[in-house]
Formats: structure tokens, C-alpha cells, sequence
């Protein structure tokens, strides 16, 4: 707790270029860690694979027993622009805490003293959210496949790409972390002074409709 009052700087006493340059160290240090993170889920790409693709050998043994569970390339280098593209979005999962770290670091200079306290809090908040919507994800995407292949029909067979499937999933899961993480920025905008609680409280009814409605419209039937 100490250590974040006494190594940042003071937005008071520093300039234009002072948080350009606060900016800049705090991007590079987050585009290394994903960079690391990348790094890793392409390093060990068959479990990663193996693990992405375990939802949808499930769905097929479950409502096509008969078929084989397989991704087929279309060109020659699909399955290399797969990794790569999916090794990204890994990196970005697995470098989530250092990035979530780094941006409370860099607005650390304008916050009260009282509120940096909040910092520790912070992050491993962000991070534990983030995990339960990337989890929440994987749960969820075996369902929304079944539904969408048993409603083709059984005259249409699933034959899936590895760039569609794996796209698809890393950024199903991807998007369920980020949109876990609103709970923390509506509070961090509280503490930023951005919103009141009082603000929050005349948008609760139209925010509660939003999603009743979305929820009723993605969710599948039958």
C-alpha cells in the first residue's frame, strides 16, 4: 500500500509530457506482458487446442454420435493464422492482472490519497471477475453450439474451420471476462468523480430492462 503512495508521482507536479511519458511506459509494459502471454498459449498449442475444442466433441457426441470431431482447413495458412490470432487473445487473458495493474498505476497520480488504498483491492477484484466471465464463457459456449446445430436441421452437417471455431470461442470467453469487469469500472469511475451513486440510481431501472430484454432475446428457446 505504501509502495503505490510513494513511487507515483503527484498529478500536481507533472506535465503534458510527464503523463505522455507515464503512458508510455505503462502500454509497454502491458503489450510485453501480452506479448509473454502469446507467447505461452502458442507454446503449447495442442492443449490449448485440445482444450478449445473439447466443447464442441461433447455437443457432437451428444447429438451426432456418428460424426467425427474435426476442423478442417480451407487454405494452407489458416491454421497458422489460427494460432496466431488465438494466441493474441490468450495473451491478452493471461496478461489481464498486469494490464489491469498497469492502468491503475497510471491514474493513481490524480486519485486522493485515501482512495489508492483502493489499489490492491482493485486488481484482485478485476482479476477474479475476469476469471468467473472467461469461465462462465467456456460454460456457456457447449449450449449456444448445440442450439445453433441441432436447429440447422439433420439434412445439414457441421463442418467447422479452425480460424471460425477458435475465433469464435477465444473471443466468446474473451468478451464474457471484459463484460465481467463493469461492476469495477462503474466503481472506478465513482472514485474518479465521473459518476455519483445518484446517477446510478435513476439509471437502475433502464439498465435492469437492457438486460432482462437482451438476456430474453440471445437466450435460446426450446
Amino acid at each position: 500500500m505504501t509502495e503505490v503512495e510513494t513511487e507515483t508521482p503527484r498529478a500536481e507536479g507533472m506535465t503534458f509530457w510527464d503523463h505522455l511519458g507515464e503512458l508510455r511506459t505503462r502500454l509497454i509494459r502491458s503489450f510485453i506482458a501480452i506479448g509473454l502471454g502469446a507467447a505461452l498459449v502458442i507454446g503449447f498449442w495442442d492443449a490449448v487446442s485440445n482444450f478449445f475444442l473439447q466443447p464442441y466433441c461433447d455437443v457432437l457426441a451428444d447429438i451426432r454420435p456418428e460424426e467425427t470431431c474435426s476442423l478442417y482447413i480451407r487454405d494452407p495458412i489458416e491454421g497458422f493464422r489460427t494460432r496466431l490470432t488465438v494466441g493474441f487473445m490468450g495473451g491478452v487473458a493471461l496478461a489481464m492482472p498486469v494490464v489491469l495493474w498497469q492502468l491503475w498505476r497510471f491514474v493513481t497520480p490524480a486519485l486522493k490519497p485515501g482512495e489508492k488504498r483502493w489499489a490492491v483491492p482493485f486488481v484482485i477484484a478485476a482479476v477474479i471477475l475476469f476469471a468467473a466471465g472467461v469461465a462462465l464463457g467456456y460454460w456457456t459456449f457447449p449450449r449456444a453450439l448445440d442450439f445453433f446445430i441441432d436447429v440447422g436441421g439433420d439434412n445439414i452437417n457441421p463442418l467447422f474451420g479452425p480460424a471460425e471455431y477458435f475465433n469464435l470461442i477465444a473471443f466468446l470467453m474473451l468478451s464474457f471476462g471484459i463484460g465481467f469487469e463493469f461492476p469495477i469500472l462503474l466503481i472506478f469511475m465513482q472514485l474518479a468523480g465521473v459518476v455519483d451513486y445518484k446517477t446510478l440510481a435513476r439509471s437502475r431501472r433502464f439498465a435492469i430492462v437492457g438486460i432482462v430484454s437482451f438476456a430474453a432475446v440471445i437466450t435460446p428457446t426450446g
